[in-house]
């Protein structure tokens, strides 16, 4: 009787220990997927500012705003056609 008593007790530890790994366990899990959830939420935000950040250098890139600023900034003008020199090889 003792004997069995005994392997009874062995019994209720281990599915102690066992119920206390699946709750360690499903928490841990929970954590990561929490950490995980703001880390896609970041790579999101960071996917649209990009998209932003593209556009943005496309409108400054555009040969007009380019012509623009040249005209503006640098006080360049177009060279008259008698300023043009064509070479061939």
């Amino acid at each position: 009787m003792r004997l069995r008593l005994m392997g009874l007790g062995v019994l209720f530890l281990a599915v102690l220990i066992s119920a206390f790994g699946v709750i360690y366990s499903k928490h841990h899990s929970r954590s990561l997927f929490m950490a995980l959830q703001v880390e896609l939420a970041e790579r999101d935000s960071l996917n649209v500012e990009w998209g932003q950040l593209q556009l943005e250098q496309s409108t400054w890139a555009t040969h007009g705003r380019i012509e623009e600023t040249a005209r503006e900034r640098l006080n360049m003008t177009l060279p008259s056609a008698g300023n043009t020199v064509i070479l061939f090889d």
